[in-house]
């Protein structure tokens, strides 16, 4: 964060920055002295690892080419590389003749350094060479040439590297200026004739580092290397040659495997001391006032049917950061979602510095609207990117303020399904650029590993440094993929790291696949689907004091017991779904009930079924998880699993339709009753009088449950409502 004329600027760490020189003194050991050399026409976040690993470790590099534009060809998709040759023989003229000075080339944006340069000195000297080449297992580019090659142990890699070498200055020098090559011819191609024209090879006595002692080449050997952790040190082990190789290079088509590896490299995480890295570069916004908060603009994604969406939309709201710095781009493409949309946003409409709204009448795809949200931040020259989509539940109101605090380019909260292992990222991709789990997947997910972990894909919630945005316009447009994985491929071919952080608790996601949308109150039933959200709504707050074994349980009356057991939100939601259904029985007026398997109902009230609004198979699920626990607390020594409950409904007491309920016994081992209304002010009167004991519950609380024994002890009867409509929901349990 810099500050300046009054302003506040946001910008990452070496953003943009011009790299030439890293160190000013060469590293030595005894009479050998070290510089390191390596190309980078640009800045990005691989040359940033590769720099912070090479001060960590004390190595002095000269990076070349800088600002250059790039004409050595794509070499991730054929051959190239000729112009870091070219631009070697331009900055390694000073070099020319010493023999004092060993220079060491490695590649810099899939290259990171686990040890000393006094280590790689000590390790070069053993080798008895002018200059070392890195090795590999593939003969690249030209295959024709692998029966040339001297042979090595069946363990070991038999075939030039390019992506990494050493040597004394005056052969390095002499080697690179051996002859003319194009920037467009292959730079390996090149090394690879001088070492196999055995009068060059040994002229500038050359060797290649087969068993990896200096450098490892990771395409094709990944099974043969393993991350080991001693103390606050992590390092590479090569289990095939017994070596621990200090430069680690993730060449050829395997750079999402490397960059998981590299999250720990470095001692960038360890099983002793955690993630060691997290703290590097970070800002704080401690101290900034609210009119120098960065700007950012949140694209709120509704893209398909969600569970819980008001909630959803109140973490948004909630999130701690000065709302006139915030510009909120909406699209709901979903019909079923305008109402709750269009609340939330009337009440916010004069909070956020701006709001755009698309809705479903307005028929955008979701891939115009995401290409939409970018161009919009990018024309406010917005300094932050921050998607939502529904499914992401941003439970902590800090979770913005920590995202850009964290500050890296790409940078996504990791939000799991609870009770399962979904997330909003993976950790490794197939060869056809499809989910791949990683190995620390399962880690990572479950908290056993916390800290900033390089991926290669996010969805669902992530921030963008806003110097990215202009270069991801249309980024979610692609003919053959998803958005958001054409969108990380982008950023990915792009060299721009994408992160996910578990350092704090952020949130979760919903479950949105088999979310129904045809009831009044759709959260309601979302029970098996999502019950971790249904349980933060519709549980009471208090659930849990009852089973504390050291908690007196309220006892009103006799072996009658009382509990907090769910929300107002339950209580409103359930009468909702009830009046919408509106098939309410007789009640007095008839015992016949068809709804019964014997037709006939000895004390009739009125009432609606579980089993009518297609909620019953959820009711029996709510006794079992919630009910059962109550049960055995209050009535120690029974317990049946699962219990078992044939009538359960809600009844309805009106003075001009069904008062009072005469005295009678319930069909039950023990019955619960829910008040799901307020006394004195929804309704006046009633209540329940257990008539052996004369003792009776007239003063209930929404929400609250009397659980009292059936059958034989607790005869009751039902007392008038004398104003207002009263509504209680029974269960008859173990009947």
């Amino acid at each position: 964060m810099n500050r300046g004329n009054g302003q506040t600027v946001f910008t990452l760490s070496m953003f943009g920055l011009v790299l030439f020189w890293f160190g000013a003194t060469v590293v030595s050991c005894t009479d050998l002295q070290l510089q390191v050399i390596t190309v980078a026409t640009k800045t990005n976040d691989g040359l940033r690892r590769y720099m912070q690993s090479a001060q960590k470790y004390g190595y002095d590099v000269k990076v070349l080419g800088f600002g250059q534009e790039w004409e050595g060809g794509n070499m991730e998709l054929g051959v190239g590389g000729g112009q870091k040759i070219n631009m070697m023989k331009e900055g390694l003229q000073e070099f020319a003749g010493r023999d004092d000075l060993l220079l060491m080339f490695t590649d810099s944006y899939d290259v990171v350094f686990t040890n000393t340069a006094e280590e790689l000195l000590k390790k070069f000297k053993k080798f008895d060479a002018r200059v070392l080449f890195s090795a590999e297992g593939y003969c690249w580019p030209n295959q024709e040439l692998a029966d040339l090659y001297p042979e090595v142990k069946q363990q070991e890699s038999r075939f030039l590297c390019s992506g990494g070498f050493i040597g004394y200055a005056k052969d390095i020098v002499e080697i690179i200026n051996h002859k003319a090559i194009r920037n467009k011819e292959d730079d390996q191609l090149y090394y690879t004739e001088i070492f196999l024209d055995k009068t060059l090879r040994e002229k500038w006595s050359i060797k290649l580092d087969t068993k990896s002692e200096i450098f490892q080449n990771l395409h094709g050997v990944l099974g043969d290397v393993d991350l080991k952790f001693v103390g606050s040190r992590s390092y590479l082990y090569n289990s095939k040659t017994g070596t621990t190789p200090i430069v680690i290079h993730g060449n050829g088509p395997i750079k999402p495997e490397f960059n998981r590896i590299a999250n720990y490299l470095g001692d960038g995480w360890t099983q002793s001391m955690g993630c060691q890295s997290c703290g590097r570069d970070y800002i704080s916004l401690r101290d900034v006032k609210d009119e120098d908060f960065p700007t950012v603009l949140v694209a709120v994604m509704i893209e398909q049917p969600t569970p819980f969406l008001n909630e959803f939309l109140g973490h948004i709201r909630d999130q701690i950061y000065p709302k006139q710095k915030i510009d909120l781009f909406v699209h709901n493409k979903v019909k079923y979602h305008d109402e709750a949309v269009s609340n939330f946003l009337e009440t916010v409409k004069d909070e956020y510095h701006s709001i755009n709204h698309l809705r479903a009448d307005d028929h955008v795809t979701e891939v115009q609207a995401r290409n939409w949200a970018l161009e919009e931040c990018a024309k406010r020259k917005c300094q932050y990117f921050f998607n939502v989509d529904s499914t992401s539940q941003l439970r902590h109101q800090g979770g913005l303020h920590i995202l850009i605090e964290t500050n890296r380019t790409v940078l996504a909260p990791v939000l799991t399904r609870p009770y399962q292992l979904w997330s909003n990222w993976w950790g490794a991709l197939n060869k056809n650029g499809f989910y791949a789990r990683s190995d620390d997947y399962m880690d990572i997910v479950q908290n056993h590993r916390m800290g900033l972990w390089n991926v290669p894909f996010i969805t669902g919630t992530y921030l963008i440094h806003g110097s990215l945005v202009p270069s991801l316009l249309g980024a979610y447009t692609s003919s053959d993929l998803d958005p958001d994985m054409a969108f990380c491929k982008v950023i990915r071919e792009m060299g721009t790291f994408m992160f996910v952080s578990n350092m704090f608790m952020y949130g979760h996601q919903t479950d949105p696949d088999n979310f129904e949308t045809t009831h009044k109150n759709n959260d309601l039933f979302e029970l098996f689907n999502n019950p971790w959200d249904w349980e933060l709504k519709y549980i009471h707050q208090n659930y849990s004091i009852s089973l504390d074994p050291n908690y007196t349980l309220p006892m009103p009356c006799p072996d009658v017991f009382w509990f907090p057991i769910v929300t107002d939100a339950f209580c409103d939601e359930l009468i909702s779904e009830m009046e919408n259904h509106g098939q309410w029985s007789g009640g007095r007026n008839s015992h016949k009930d068809e709804r019964l398997a014997t037709g006939y109902e000895n004390v009739p009230t009125v009432d609606i079924h579980m089993n009518q609004i297609g909620f019953e198979r959820h009711w029996l699920h709510f006794l079992k998880i919630y009910i059962s626990k109550l049960q055995q607390r209050a009535y120690e020594g029974y317990f049946h699993d699962p219990p078992h409950a044939i009538m359960n409904f809600v009844v309805r007491y009106r003075p001009d339709e069904q008062p009072f309920l005469k005295p009678h016994h319930d069909s039950s081992t023990f019955t619960i009753n829910i008040a799901l209304n307020t006394p004195d002010v929804d309704f006046e009167g009633g209540g329940c009088r257990f008539i052996r004991y004369n003792c009776s519950v007239q003063s209930t609380k929404k929400g609250w449950m009397l659980m009292h024994p059936g059958r034989l002890t607790h005869y009751h009867e039902g007392l008038h409502t004398t104003k207002g409509t009263r509504y209680i929901m029974v269960s008859f349990v173990d009947p």
